[in-house]
């Protein structure tokens, strides 16, 4: 007799088809005041309930959803914030991750509505940002980036430099939190005069005076000042092939040999096939068209503009950092 073919498992198909349900429950939990309301302390689903003027079984459901996503425990009949609950989305001191949710859940998430088309295409969808939304929209991008550049100053020792350029970046929160880490460092954000504008005043009082703006263009414009590394956050997606060549280029121009080069960006094909990456490929394509490049490619720029790769880092819940030397 001949024996029954065993089942395969769905867990990880029904993982996944279910997955945009836990991320609406994530952001209706952070925008509904759970997390800040188990800032107080342990809560039973009544008293949370209470805390956040949510009706009881709406808590409970929140509450549960996130016990079985790991963003809060459940203990002796009572709910609490987990250490990463605690540290972003309490409202405690620290870095607040609420309103990068906020930008996601009203802004991105109805975006990939058009995600199928958009792959059909490699076009965008529509994405129209209003006067009453832009807000959002603004302080979600920059409180993910001001995440991504904790994570940076975390996991790379800038105490290795002495003066470091953000060159054509989007935040100023690299080099604040770089130097923040580091009372020897100095640091110079250099890019289009919009952008300058755009982050100058973003910088803390404790590490205004060691940060310097300058208005220039990476493409077109010759880079001011001489430094012993350069960061590229979030510059290569924006950029075709060869624009980025040209970028670093400029950025070999104003280092000694020895000095470095950080590229950090989401990145395809790296070695541990990280989730994080080609999500990120799928949401850039989607809202503006912008490209995550594999890191293969960006490997090869580095080496046409005088640059030796000593590593691929990747950043918790961050983009990688492309680690490089200048030869």
């Amino acid at each position: 007799m001949t024996e029954p073919t065993p089942l395969v498992d769905p867990t990880p198909l029904v993982d996944v088809a279910t997955g945009y349900m836990s991320a609406k429950q994530l952001f209706a939990a952070s925008e509904l005041g759970v997390f800040s309301a188990l800032g107080l302390g342990p809560a039973t689903a009544l008293e949370l309930a209470e805390r956040a003027e949510l009706p009881e079984r709406s808590a409970r459901i929140l509450a549960d959803a996130m016990v079985g996503l790991g963003i809060l425990a459940h203990e002796e009949g009572r709910y609490r914030n987990t250490p990463v609950s605690e540290a972003y989305l309490a409202g405690r001191e620290g870095l607040d991750l609420r309103p990068w949710l906020a930008f996601w859940d009203a802004l991105s998430y109805p975006h990939w509505l058009h995600y199928t088309q958009s792959m059909r295409t490699a076009q965008p969808g529509p994405f129209e940002l209003g006067e009453a939304n832009m807000g959002a929209f603004l302080n979600g991008v920059q409180t993910y980036n001001s995440l991504h550049a904790v994570m940076l100053a975390e996991h790379y020792d800038f105490r290795l430099h002495r003066s470091v350029l953000d060159l054509g970046g989007l935040s100023a929160a690299f080099l604040a939190e770089a130097a923040a880490r580091n009372p020897e460092l100095t640091g110079a954000f250099v890019g289009p005069a919009d952008s300058v504008e755009s982050v100058r005043g973003s910088v803390p009082a404790g590490v205004a005076d060691r940060i310097s703006f300058h208005a220039a263009d990476p493409l077109t414009d010759e880079v001011p000042g001489t430094y012993d590394a350069v960061l590229l956050e979030h510059v290569i997606h924006r950029f075709d092939a060869e624009q980025n060549k040209r970028i670093l280029r400029a950025a070999r121009s104003v280092v000694e040999p020895g000095g470095r080069v950080l590229v950090l960006d989401f990145l395809l094909l790296a070695a541990d096939a990280r989730r994080l990456d080609p999500v990120l490929a799928g949401e850039y394509l989607v809202v503006d068209g912008t490209v995550v490049y594999p890191e293969a490619e960006v490997h090869e720029w580095l080496a046409e503009t005088g640059w030796k790769v000593l590593e691929t880092r990747p950043l918790p819940g961050s983009p990688r950092v492309v680690i490089a030397e200048a030869v």
